[in-house]
């Protein structure tokens, strides 16, 4: 995607891209759904969903808003380490700087030492997203007002270069952090909005490897997002990413090495009704084409029927009955079927990602309607 100038903002249309044949305004619900931007607003706050191309604008608003509210508290600060050369003793010594530029005949010494700043990576990251949603957005003041915001931040001293992602995941918030804690999840919302498209291809999600790698990854954790909101006040517990043990009886030495690991994408408990739902998402056509007919891949099935009968007999009741649903992301198709396998229901399904951000959701919430009390 090619950035605008702000100026243009308000003519920016960026929804009608694509990335494969997947609408990027359908890639911006995923995201949101997969964000804890979402999970801290909750399904209250529904006019996320409700308009495609005022998604940017949305998120715009609440960083700004985030921001806003900070630097009326203060913004955080934090340690750096710095080196200089001064005429009072600060931090550690530095003896050999010190000793070859011969700095204490001039009345100096070289010191090391920690100063507190607001020139950290959080605000760092804070203000490049607010400096990359401003081109995103489709209202001039809404764009104004975060390029106004960014300029604050340099003028404040918040000037370094903003951190990449994986910088940025080592960070940690303490229990005073919780204003800072929504503030860099709208940041990271506001700069995954701002990911770059390609024309539409030919194939059903015909992307490059890596693209398909990273929508994979953010269809499964938006999946477990979506139901961590709306499936919580109906008294449902929602688990992403566990993993589940084999019942091993007897075992060898060196068995622990070699067994598979089972790990489930997400996992629905709802604690009253005793009743479980083990989702295992997938990124291929739900069917394929084997000799005479279309049938569900095999290893697809496999897996999710391991995930339900290893744990029969474990003393967990909710184990011994549980459903299962293998869900897939798809391009104009439309499947749902279910068979009970051994006691255990077992649901093949498709989300439809070039639909409607509401039939998106309708779909979600559809899947889970044979589960709820």
């Amino acid at each position: 995607m090619v950035a605008k100038p702000a100026k243009e903002a308000q003519q920016f249309a960026p929804a009608e891209g694509f990335i494969g044949r997947i609408p990027i305004k359908n890639l911006w619900l995923l995201m949101l759904y997969a964000s804890e931007l979402f999970r801290a607003f909750g399904t209250g706050n529904v006019a996320f969903e409700d308009d495609a191309e005022d998604l940017p604008d949305l998120v715009a608003k609440i960083l700004a808003h985030a921001v806003e509210t900070r630097q009326r508290r203060r913004l955080s600060s934090g340690y750096r380490s710095r080196e200089a050369s001064l005429n009072r003793l600060r931090g550690r010594i530095d003896a050999l700087t010190t000793e070859r530029h011969q700095l204490l005949d001039r009345g100096l010494v070289a010191c090391r030492f920690d100063e507190l700043t607001i020139d950290t990576p959080r605000n760092r990251y804070v203000r490049a997203a607010l400096e990359s949603v401003s081109t995103l957005v489709r209202s001039a003041d809404v764009s104004h007002r975060c390029r106004s915001l960014a300029k604050g931040f340099q003028v404040m001293g918040v000037s370094g270069e903003a951190p990449t992602r994986s910088q940025m995941s080592v960070i940690r918030f303490g229990r005073n952090d919780a204003e800072d804690r929504f503030m860099v999840a709208a940041a990271k919302l506001a700069l995954d909005l701002s990911l770059p498209t390609e024309t539409s291809g030919s194939n059903v999600l015909s992307l490059p490897d890596r693209e398909a790698t990273w929508v994979r990854d953010l269809f499964e954790k938006a999946v477990g997002g979506f139901y961590s909101v709306v499936l919580k006040p109906q008294g449902w517990h929602v688990k992403c990413g566990g993993k589940q043990a084999w019942q091993v009886e007897h075992k060898t030495a060196g068995i622990k090495g070699i067994l598979p690991v089972m790990e489930t994408d997400v996992v629905l408990n709802h604690l009253s009704s005793g009743r479980r739902v083990v989702i295992d998402t997938k990124f291929t056509d739900i069917v394929t084409n084997s000799r005479f007919r279309k049938t569900v891949p095999s290893r697809h099935l496999y897996q999710i029927y391991a995930y339900l009968r290893s744990q029969v007999g474990s003393g967990d009741a909710s184990a011994d009955s549980a459903s299962g649903l293998l869900l897939h992301p798809a391009i104009n198709q439309d499947v749902d079927e279910t068979a009970v396998i051994q006691g255990h229901p077992i649901r093949f399904a498709t989300v439809d990602l070039t639909a409607s951000h509401s039939d998106i959701r309708a779909r979600l919430m559809k899947l889970t309607d044979p589960f709820h009390t």
